[in-house]
Protein backbone atom coordinates (compact mmCIF):
# COMPACT_ATOMS: atom_id res chain seq x y z
CA UNK A 1 0.00 0.00 0.00
CA UNK A 2 2.78 2.41 0.89
CA UNK A 3 4.13 2.49 -2.65
CA UNK A 4 0.77 3.74 -3.90
CA UNK A 5 0.60 6.75 -1.60
CA UNK A 6 0.72 10.17 -3.23
CA UNK A 7 2.08 13.34 -1.70
CA UNK A 8 1.46 17.07 -1.88
CA UNK A 9 4.16 19.22 -3.46
CA UNK A 10 6.72 20.15 -0.82
CA UNK A 11 5.33 17.67 1.70
CA UNK A 12 7.61 15.91 4.16
CA UNK A 13 8.52 12.25 3.63
CA UNK A 14 6.15 11.21 6.41
CA UNK A 15 3.10 13.03 5.09
CA UNK A 16 0.16 10.83 4.07
CA UNK A 17 -3.00 11.97 2.34
CA UNK A 18 -6.24 10.77 3.91
CA UNK A 19 -7.67 10.35 0.41
CA UNK A 20 -5.11 7.59 -0.24
CA UNK A 21 -6.85 5.56 2.44
CA UNK A 22 -10.25 5.94 0.80
CA UNK A 23 -11.47 9.10 2.51
CA UNK A 24 -13.63 11.36 0.33
CA UNK A 25 -13.72 15.13 0.94
CA UNK A 26 -17.20 15.57 -0.51
CA UNK A 27 -19.02 16.75 2.62
CA UNK A 28 -21.33 13.71 2.46
CA UNK A 29 -19.41 10.41 2.72
CA UNK A 30 -18.87 9.10 6.27
CA UNK A 31 -15.08 8.74 6.50
CA UNK A 32 -14.66 7.45 10.06
CA UNK A 33 -13.16 4.08 9.09
CA UNK A 34 -10.87 5.53 6.41
CA UNK A 35 -9.50 8.30 8.64
CA UNK A 36 -8.92 5.86 11.50
CA UNK A 37 -7.14 3.48 9.14
CA UNK A 38 -4.84 6.32 8.02
CA UNK A 39 -4.02 7.33 11.61
CA UNK A 40 -3.38 3.73 12.69
CA UNK A 41 -1.18 3.07 9.65
CA UNK A 42 0.99 6.13 10.26
CA UNK A 43 1.32 5.48 13.99
CA UNK A 44 2.27 1.84 13.52
CA UNK A 45 5.08 2.91 11.19
CA UNK A 46 6.69 5.40 13.54
CA UNK A 47 4.52 8.47 13.01
CA UNK A 48 4.00 11.37 10.65
CA UNK A 49 1.18 13.59 9.42
CA UNK A 50 -2.23 12.56 8.12
CA UNK A 51 -3.30 15.37 5.79
CA UNK A 52 -6.85 16.43 5.08
CA UNK A 53 -6.76 18.17 1.72
CA UNK A 54 -9.30 19.16 -0.88
CA UNK A 55 -12.60 19.61 0.95
CA UNK A 56 -14.81 18.54 3.85
CA UNK A 57 -14.22 15.15 5.45
CA UNK A 58 -17.33 14.00 7.35
CA UNK A 59 -16.59 11.69 10.27
CA UNK A 60 -17.76 10.29 13.55
CA UNK A 61 -15.37 9.82 16.46
CA UNK A 62 -11.75 9.08 15.54
CA UNK A 63 -8.73 8.52 17.78
CA UNK A 64 -5.33 10.14 17.35
CA UNK A 65 -2.48 7.74 18.07
CA UNK A 66 1.17 8.02 19.15
CA UNK A 67 3.39 10.26 17.01
CA UNK A 68 0.61 11.31 14.61
CA UNK A 69 -0.37 14.85 13.69
CA UNK A 70 -3.66 15.50 11.94
CA UNK A 71 -2.91 18.34 9.53
CA UNK A 72 -5.94 20.10 8.06
CA UNK A 73 -5.13 22.24 5.06
CA UNK A 74 -6.60 25.69 4.56
CA UNK A 75 -10.00 25.35 2.91
CA UNK A 76 -10.50 21.83 4.23
CA UNK A 77 -12.29 20.57 7.33
CA UNK A 78 -12.98 17.67 9.62
CA UNK A 79 -16.77 17.86 9.72
CA UNK A 80 -18.80 16.09 12.38
CA UNK A 81 -21.41 13.54 11.37
CA UNK A 82 -25.01 14.56 12.02
CA UNK A 83 -25.81 11.07 13.36
CA UNK A 84 -25.39 10.83 17.16
CA UNK A 85 -24.64 7.10 16.88
CA UNK A 86 -21.43 7.87 14.96
CA UNK A 87 -19.83 9.28 18.14
CA UNK A 88 -18.02 7.41 20.90
CA UNK A 89 -18.19 8.16 24.61
CA UNK A 90 -14.76 6.91 25.60
CA UNK A 91 -15.09 4.56 28.59
CA UNK A 92 -11.89 5.79 30.25
CA UNK A 93 -12.13 9.51 29.55
CA UNK A 94 -15.89 9.52 30.17
CA UNK A 95 -16.59 12.09 27.44
CA UNK A 96 -17.71 12.10 23.82
CA UNK A 97 -15.77 13.87 21.05
CA UNK A 98 -15.18 14.08 17.33
CA UNK A 99 -11.41 13.83 17.83
CA UNK A 100 -10.23 11.74 20.78
CA UNK A 101 -6.87 10.67 22.17
CA UNK A 102 -6.33 8.55 25.29
CA UNK A 103 -2.90 7.81 26.79
CA UNK A 104 -1.03 8.86 23.64
CA UNK A 105 2.27 10.75 23.20
CA UNK A 106 3.56 13.27 20.66
CA UNK A 107 0.25 14.04 18.97
CA UNK A 108 -0.93 17.15 17.20
CA UNK A 109 -3.59 18.99 15.25
CA UNK A 110 -2.25 21.63 12.87
CA UNK A 111 -3.01 23.53 9.69
CA UNK A 112 -5.23 26.45 8.77
CA UNK A 113 -8.30 24.31 8.23
CA UNK A 114 -11.33 23.74 10.46
CA UNK A 115 -12.77 21.21 12.86
CA UNK A 116 -16.55 21.66 13.07
CA UNK A 117 -18.82 19.30 14.98
CA UNK A 118 -22.02 20.91 13.64
CA UNK A 119 -23.05 20.89 17.26
CA UNK A 120 -26.49 22.46 17.05
CA UNK A 121 -27.71 19.93 14.51
CA UNK A 122 -26.12 16.99 16.36
CA UNK A 123 -27.39 18.07 19.76
CA UNK A 124 -30.95 18.56 18.56
CA UNK A 125 -30.88 15.08 17.03
CA UNK A 126 -29.79 13.74 20.42
CA UNK A 127 -32.94 15.35 21.84
CA UNK A 128 -35.03 13.74 19.09
CA UNK A 129 -33.66 10.34 20.12
CA UNK A 130 -34.46 11.09 23.77
CA UNK A 131 -38.08 11.65 22.77
CA UNK A 132 -38.02 8.32 20.90
CA UNK A 133 -36.75 6.59 24.05
CA UNK A 134 -33.41 5.66 22.47
CA UNK A 135 -31.19 7.85 24.68
CA UNK A 136 -31.61 8.42 28.41
CA UNK A 137 -31.90 12.01 29.59
CA UNK A 138 -31.92 11.96 33.41
CA UNK A 139 -32.03 15.77 33.58
CA UNK A 140 -35.22 15.82 31.51
CA UNK A 141 -34.39 19.31 30.26
CA UNK A 142 -34.28 18.56 26.52
CA UNK A 143 -30.56 19.14 26.87
CA UNK A 144 -28.66 15.84 26.94
CA UNK A 145 -25.92 15.70 29.60
CA UNK A 146 -22.72 17.36 28.37
CA UNK A 147 -20.51 14.23 28.55
CA UNK A 148 -22.75 12.53 25.97
CA UNK A 149 -22.72 15.38 23.46
CA UNK A 150 -19.58 15.52 21.26
CA UNK A 151 -16.81 18.01 21.87
CA UNK A 152 -14.56 18.89 18.95
CA UNK A 153 -11.44 17.65 20.77
CA UNK A 154 -10.93 15.57 23.91
CA UNK A 155 -7.42 14.46 24.90
CA UNK A 156 -7.05 12.40 28.10
CA UNK A 157 -3.79 11.40 29.84
CA UNK A 158 -1.69 12.44 26.84
CA UNK A 159 1.84 13.86 26.74
CA UNK A 160 3.45 16.07 24.11
CA UNK A 161 0.41 17.76 22.56
CA UNK A 162 0.51 20.48 19.88
CA UNK A 163 -2.62 22.22 18.62
CA UNK A 164 -1.72 25.04 16.27
CA UNK A 165 -3.31 27.43 13.76
CA UNK A 166 -6.60 25.56 13.33
CA UNK A 167 -10.14 26.90 13.64
CA UNK A 168 -12.58 25.11 15.94
CA UNK A 169 -16.31 25.70 15.40
CA UNK A 170 -19.72 24.68 16.68
CA UNK A 171 -19.19 21.96 19.28
CA UNK A 172 -22.20 20.18 20.76
CA UNK A 173 -20.72 20.48 24.27
CA UNK A 174 -17.44 21.91 25.51
CA UNK A 175 -15.25 22.78 22.56
CA UNK A 176 -11.82 21.34 23.42
CA UNK A 177 -10.78 19.59 26.62
CA UNK A 178 -7.30 18.56 27.73
CA UNK A 179 -7.68 16.35 30.81
CA UNK A 180 -4.68 15.21 32.87
CA UNK A 181 -2.26 15.89 30.02
CA UNK A 182 1.24 17.35 30.16
CA UNK A 183 3.57 19.25 27.85
CA UNK A 184 0.92 21.08 25.81
CA UNK A 185 1.29 23.87 23.25
CA UNK A 186 -1.88 25.58 22.00
CA UNK A 187 -0.99 28.41 19.64
CA UNK A 188 -2.64 30.59 17.05
CA UNK A 189 -6.02 28.89 17.08
CA UNK A 190 -9.42 30.48 16.47
CA UNK A 191 -12.57 29.33 18.23
CA UNK A 192 -16.22 30.09 17.44
CA UNK A 193 -18.28 28.17 20.01
CA UNK A 194 -21.72 29.71 20.34
CA UNK A 195 -24.16 27.21 18.87
CA UNK A 196 -25.38 25.27 21.93
CA UNK A 197 -25.33 24.88 25.72
CA UNK A 198 -22.01 24.46 27.59
CA UNK A 199 -19.95 25.83 24.69
CA UNK A 200 -16.72 26.57 26.58
CA UNK A 201 -13.89 27.78 24.37
CA UNK A 202 -10.93 25.97 25.96
CA UNK A 203 -10.85 23.69 29.02
CA UNK A 204 -7.55 22.68 30.65
CA UNK A 205 -8.17 20.14 33.41
CA UNK A 206 -5.50 18.94 35.85
CA UNK A 207 -2.74 19.54 33.28
CA UNK A 208 0.88 20.60 33.73
CA UNK A 209 3.47 22.41 31.60
CA UNK A 210 1.02 24.19 29.31
CA UNK A 211 1.58 27.13 26.95
CA UNK A 212 -1.43 28.89 25.39
CA UNK A 213 -0.64 31.89 23.21
CA UNK A 214 -1.92 34.02 20.33
CA UNK A 215 -5.41 32.52 20.36
CA UNK A 216 -8.78 34.13 19.67
CA UNK A 217 -11.88 32.65 21.32
CA UNK A 218 -15.53 33.65 20.97
CA UNK A 219 -17.67 31.41 23.16
CA UNK A 220 -21.13 31.09 24.63
CA UNK A 221 -19.72 29.73 27.90
CA UNK A 222 -16.36 30.39 29.60
CA UNK A 223 -13.61 31.26 27.11
CA UNK A 224 -10.32 30.25 28.81
CA UNK A 225 -11.24 27.80 31.55
CA UNK A 226 -9.09 25.89 34.06
CA UNK A 227 -10.64 23.04 36.02
CA UNK A 228 -9.80 20.18 38.37
CA UNK A 229 -11.92 17.03 38.26
CA UNK A 230 -10.22 14.99 41.01
CA UNK A 231 -8.90 15.64 44.51
CA UNK A 232 -5.53 14.26 43.40
CA UNK A 233 -5.44 16.50 40.33
CA UNK A 234 -2.96 19.35 39.88
CA UNK A 235 -3.01 22.13 37.31
CA UNK A 236 0.42 23.75 37.31
CA UNK A 237 3.09 25.55 35.31
CA UNK A 238 0.66 27.17 32.90
CA UNK A 239 1.32 30.21 30.71
CA UNK A 240 -1.58 32.03 29.02
CA UNK A 241 -0.50 35.04 26.98
CA UNK A 242 -1.26 37.33 24.05
CA UNK A 243 -4.78 35.96 23.59
CA UNK A 244 -8.17 37.48 22.91
CA UNK A 245 -11.52 36.33 24.22
CA UNK A 246 -15.22 37.11 24.25
CA UNK A 247 -17.65 35.16 26.37
CA UNK A 248 -21.32 35.07 27.24
CA UNK A 249 -20.08 33.88 30.65
CA UNK A 250 -16.51 34.49 31.91
CA UNK A 251 -13.42 35.44 29.95
CA UNK A 252 -10.80 33.71 32.13
CA UNK A 253 -12.08 31.29 34.76
CA UNK A 254 -10.76 28.95 37.45
CA UNK A 255 -13.66 26.53 38.05
CA UNK A 256 -16.41 25.53 38.28
CA UNK A 257 -14.95 22.01 38.92
CA UNK A 258 -12.21 22.71 41.49
CA UNK A 259 -11.39 19.54 43.42
CA UNK A 260 -7.57 19.49 43.34
CA UNK A 261 -4.81 22.11 43.17
CA UNK A 262 -3.95 25.09 40.95
CA UNK A 263 -0.47 26.58 41.14
CA UNK A 264 2.11 28.54 39.20
CA UNK A 265 0.00 30.30 36.56
CA UNK A 266 1.17 33.28 34.52
CA UNK A 267 -1.53 35.15 32.60
CA UNK A 268 -0.46 38.26 30.71
CA UNK A 269 -1.24 40.59 27.84
CA UNK A 270 -4.82 39.40 27.39
CA UNK A 271 -7.75 41.17 25.73
CA UNK A 272 -11.10 40.14 27.19
CA UNK A 273 -14.22 41.95 25.96
CA UNK A 274 -18.03 41.77 25.98
CA UNK A 275 -18.33 39.28 28.84
CA UNK A 276 -21.77 38.81 30.38
CA UNK A 277 -20.39 37.85 33.81
CA UNK A 278 -16.73 38.70 34.48
CA UNK A 279 -13.45 39.17 32.71
CA UNK A 280 -11.63 37.13 35.38
CA UNK A 281 -13.11 34.63 37.85
CA UNK A 282 -11.00 32.72 40.38
CA UNK A 283 -13.42 30.42 42.23
CA UNK A 284 -12.68 27.47 44.50
CA UNK A 285 -16.18 26.04 44.44
CA UNK A 286 -15.14 22.52 45.51
CA UNK A 287 -12.35 23.52 47.89
CA UNK A 288 -9.25 23.45 45.69
CA UNK A 289 -6.11 25.28 46.79
CA UNK A 290 -5.19 28.06 44.35
CA UNK A 291 -1.79 29.70 44.69
CA UNK A 292 0.94 31.55 42.82
CA UNK A 293 -1.35 33.06 40.19
CA UNK A 294 0.05 36.11 38.39
CA UNK A 295 -2.27 38.09 36.13
CA UNK A 296 -0.70 41.09 34.40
Amino acid sequence: MAAALSFLPGAAAKDFLATDFGARPDGVTLNTASLQAAIDYVSERGGGRVILHGGDFVSGSIYLKDNVTLHIEKGSSLLGSLNPWDYVKDPEAGWTALLLAVRQSNIGVTGEGTICCRGYEVATRFVDFVHLGLIEDPLALDRVQETKRPENIHFFLCEGVTVKDITLRDPASWNQQYDRCRDILIEGIKVDAKCYWNNDGLDVVDCSDVVIRNCDIDSADDAYCFKSHTKEGVSENILLENCRGRSSANGIKFGTFTLGKFRNFTIRNMEIYDTYRSAITIASVDGASIEDIEID
